[in-house]
C-alpha cells in the first residue's frame, strides 16, 4: 500500500464488487516462530488509532476501489490465470502472517487484480491485497518475485504502518476521536471518507520500507519462495525505473544500492527457512 495514484473516478456504492475471500489456514494461529530478521518493535504511535477502525476504513476503501475498477471493466474475474496465480501465492504466505501480528489470524484476506498501466501493488489494513497488471507484465515477475512484492505489502499491514502514520499525521486528539466518528458518532461519513482516502495516499518512512522489506522477505521464505528473488526484484525495479524515467511504485519505494545491500545481507538469515519449506 505504497504508491496509490489510481486515477479512478469517485465510487458508485451501487456497483457490486467481485472479491475472492482467502481464509488463513489453521497454521496461522500457531505460536509465533522465532523471527530470523531484526526489525524491532512496532511503533507505539499506532495505539492512538483503534485497530478495528483502521481495518474497517481499509475494507471500505478497498470495496470502493474494486467497484470502480469493475465499472471500468478493469477488475479481473475469478478465472483469470494471473489472478489465480496471485491467489495461490497468497494462500502459501498467509498462514505465516499471524506470527507477525496475531490480528491477522482473523482478517478476511482478499486478493484481486486490477488492469492498469501503473506498476503498483498494495495491502490495506485488514489483509486487502491488490496487484495492478503492469507490475506483473512489465517486470515479467517470477512467482518468487511476486511473493517478495506480496510479502512486502503484507508486511506493511502486519506492522500496522498505515495505522501509525495516520496517528502521526492527524495528531493525538484527532486520532483518538477517529474511532468513535467512523462508527457513527459525530460526522461519521466525512471522517470515514477522509480516513479511507488517507489509507490510499499514505507514504511510508524509510524505516517502514526497511521493515516491510525484511518482514516480507521472511514471510516469503517461510512459504517456500527463494529469498534471492528479493534482490532480483529490486534490480528489475531499478532497471525499469531508469527506462521509464520514474515508476509510481518507486515514488515511495526508493530503489538503490543501499536497499539491495540490506536485502543481500539478510538473505542468508532466511535461507534455512526456505530450504525447510522446500523439503
Amino acid at each position: 500500500m505504497c504508491s496509490r495514484c489510481f486515477g479512478f473516478p469517485s465510487s458508485n456504492p451501487g456497483v457490486a464488487r467481485r472479491a475472492f475471500l482467502l481464509l488463513a489456514a489453521g497454521a496461522a494461529v500457531a505460536a509465533p516462530a522465532l523471527a530470523q530478521v531484526e526489525v524491532g518493535n512496532p511503533s507505539m504511535a499506532r495505539n492512538l488509532v483503534p485497530a478495528d477502525n483502521i481495518e474497517q476504513a481499509g475494507t471500505q476503501q478497498y470495496g470502493q476501489l474494486l467497484a470502480q475498477a469493475k465499472a471500468k471493466g478493469a477488475l479481473a474475474g475469478d478465472g483469470n490465470p494471473q489472478l489465480q496465480r496471485l491467489r495461490a501465492i497468497a494462500a502459501r504466505i498467509i498462514p505465516f502472517a499471524a506470527q507477525w501480528n496475531p490480528r491477522a489470524a482473523k482478517w478476511k484476506w482478499e486478493v484481486n487484480l486490477i488492469g492498469s498501466k501503473q506498476i503498483n501493488a498494495f495491502c490495506m489494513p485488514g489483509g486487502k491485497i491488490a496487484f495492478f497488471t503492469a507490475i506483473l507484465d512489465t517486470l515479467k515477475l517470477t512467482d518468487d518475485e511476486v511473493a517478495m512484492v506480496m510479502g512486502h505489502e503484507m508486511a506493511h499491514a502486519l506492522r500496522e504502518h498505515a495505522r501509525a502514520r495516520l496517528a502521526k499525521s492527524v495528531g493525538t486528539g484527532a486520532a483518538l476521536s477517529i474511532g468513535a466518528q467512523i462508527l457513527g458518532l459525530g460526522q461519521a461519513g466525512d471522517v470515514a471518507a477522509r480516513a479511507g482516502t488517507q489509507l490510499i495516499t499514505l507514504k511510508f518512512s524509510r524505516n517502514d520500507e526497511t521493515e516491510a522489506d525484511l518482514v516480507g522477505l521472511e514471510l516469503a521464505a517461510r512459504a517456500g519462495y527463494d529469498p534471492a528473488a528479493s534482490v532480483s526484484l529490486w534490480k528489475k525495479m531499478a532497471e525499469a525505473n531508469n527506462k521509464a524515467g520514474g515508476l509510481s511504485f518507486l515514488s515511495t519505494h526508493p530503489s538503490g544500492p543501499d536497499r539491495i545491500k540490506k536485502l543481500e545481507a539478510n538473505v542468508p538469515k532466511v535461507e534455512g527457512l526456505y530450504r525447510s519449506a522446500k523439503r
